[in-house]
């Protein structure tokens, strides 16, 4: 079979402004990227339209470092719902470089389900990540500046919490310290770096509502504390203006188009593991506002990215699924299973068979937030029919959905039979009231506690004396009612990456709290998690090259 690259190039694109009027928006309302991306205002937004629309979760069970294929499904989901007559939009992320040139080589779905043009949108694309880079590190900048010359003054920081961020896997730059050298190089202090996925920033781009509440998110950011305990922000530094005007272009999503054609908004790129994982509030009602029907995906398994989909976008953003899709593998059920991973893409029907407590887990855990679930087999070509029959016939018998999606092979005709099945799900049985796993005036540690102990099981949870400090001083300011997100491995229910299955009555460990009072939650950083990815031994970039003037290598 033809790479991801190969497909993609064989295709003949629509021009961006006839896919953009394939869905009522006029040619001239949109900022065109070449012949085949554009910038579309975020004063198209009509929440009176949005409201009407069927917005689709797809999630996925605990992830395998191949990954389950959520965005794949995501494009194929969309691709059969226009085959069958329905008016469809598929509403995604953006890819990062750090995984991009590190495991993954690309994450713009696969095969005959992807979001085109590949290259570019693998890549700069229309330069968010970039925008979103330079105001973190420009907030940085002048924050070390504004110390530096007001030290005379008697003005320092007690702490500063404000790390900087950079799109690329870098293990060295974990720890750092800035200003060494000559006077003038600054004041010597420990900093170090997150990837951009994990910056505030973006977090504040994906949540924010619009220009004016950015700039509102952007004034509050804390950057850290002076000798009396109290917050110093963005709005004291004064640069909130200067911030904005470089994420002027960059809150504005993107619109590009599938295999197929149809319509594609990809705006924001957060990891679910280290951040909130799902892509813009803008996007996402953007496409509410166009389309009948909405997919978007939220990052890594159910335990993470679906959790954080509704405890905080859905909470945050008025929005909730009509229907939640969760996608598995066989691969991903027998690695669950115990299978050696060696032999993963061997036939194991007793592998699938244990590896469906991870499946059932995430079906409970949707269910418990009001959803109908439909559970997508993503199909692969070492699949047999003996497992996948093992699969259909448990969701049959625990009375859950189930469709198998061929969109990898077959494009829009691999999902229709999914199509179908949602269709069918929500005309039928939509998800219900939403119900959040915790209520807005808990403590900071019982949210912690309740998602612990409800979405992965554990019996119990302690603090360190670090993050009960950065709790303490959190609801001192006033940060309560913000949400939490857990940072952990996307390996596991637990903060154990090789905890496979689904482990239950283990002690779910808080290391650290990080302070986002602009993007408004509370980050807990549990375990070994780290914010800042490593490379692998062989890094996907040995692979990336241009070729007769082609780019190669991205998949």
């Amino acid at each position: 079979m033809k790479t991801d690259i190969e497909i993609a190039r064989s295709l003949e694109m629509r021009k961006i402004t006839e896919v953009a009027e394939s869905i009522g928006i006029n040619k001239e309302d949109i900022e065109q990227y070449g012949h085949y991306m554009a910038k579309v205002p975020v004063s198209l937004i009509d929440e009176e339209k949005a409201a009407k629309s069927k917005l689709v979760l797809v999630t996925a069970i605990t992830a395998t470092k191949a990954g389950i294929g959520k965005t794949t499904v995501s494009v194929g989901l969309a691709l059969g719902l226009n085959k069958i007559g329905k008016n469809a939009i598929v509403a995604l992320r953006e890819p990062s470089l750090g995984p991009c040139f590190g495991m993954k080589g690309g994450a713009a779905g696969g095969g005959y389900a992807q979001v085109v043009p590949m290259e570019k949108i693998n890549l700069h694309f229309t330069g968010d990540f970039h925008a979103i880079t330079s105001a973190h590190n420009m907030i940085a900048a002048l924050l070390d500046n504004y110390i530096y010359q007001h030290q005379t003054e008697g003005f320092a920081l007690k702490e500063i919490i404000w790390k900087r961020v950079i799109d690329v896997n870098d293990r060295s730059l974990r720890s750092i310290v800035t200003g060494l050298g000559p006077r003038t190089n600054g004041i010597p202090q420990e900093s170090g770096f997150d990837i951009t996925p994990a910056s505030e920033i973006m977090a504040i781009l994906c949540l924010s509502k619009d220009l004016d509440d950015m700039r509102r998110r952007i004034d509050n950011i804390l950057l850290g504390y002076t000798f009396d305990d109290q917050p110093f922000t963005v709005k004291n530094l004064g640069v909130t203006g200067a911030i904005l005007t470089l994420l002027l272009d960059a809150i504005k999503p993107n619109l590009v188009q599938t295999t197929e054609g149809t319509a594609a908004f990809i705006h924001g790129g957060p990891f679910a593991n280290i951040a909130h994982g799902c892509n813009s509030l803008i996007a996402t009602k953007t496409a509410m506002t166009f389309g009948d029907y909405v997919i978007t995906e939220a990052g890594f398994g159910a335990d993470l990215g679906a959790e954080k989909f509704f405890n905080i976008k859905c909470r945050k953003g008025g929005i909730k699924p009509d229907l939640t899709v969760l996608v598995a593998t066989l691969n991903g059920l027998k690695m669950h299973g115990g299978t050696d991973l060696t032999k993963i893409s061997e036939p194991d029907i007793f592998g699938v068979s244990r590896g469906l407590a991870n499946l059932d887990r995430h079906i409970k855990n949707l269910q418990r937030f009001g959803q109908t679930v439909v559970v997508c087999l993503n199909k692969f070509a070492s699949d047999t029919k003996a497992e996948l029959d093992i699969v259909k016939e448990h969701c049959q018998e625990i009375g859950v959905y189930f469709a198998i999606n061929n969109a990898f092979m077959e494009g829009g005709d691999g999902a229709v039979d999914l199509a179908k099945i949602v269709v069918d799900a929500i005309d039928k049985n939509p998800s219900g009231e939403l119900k959040f796993t915790y209520k807005d005036n808990l403590t900071i540690k019982e949210k912690i506690e309740k998602v612990a102990q409800k979405i992965y099981g554990a019996s119990s949870v302690t603090f360190s004396g670090t993050a009960s400090k950065k709790i303490s001083d959190a609801e001192r300011m006033g940060f309560s009612n913000f949400p939490v997100c857990i940072a952990k491995t996307q390996y596991s229910f637990s903060q154990n990456p090789k905890a496979y299955g689904a482990p239950e009555g283990f002690n779910f460990e808080i290391q650290d709290i990080v302070v986002n009072s602009g993007s408004e939650m509370i980050v807990a950083i549990a375990g070994s998690i780290i914010r800042m990815p490593g490379l692998p031994k062989v890094p996907q970039a040995q692979k990336i090259d241009i070729i007769d003037g082609l780019i190669e290598g991205l998949s």
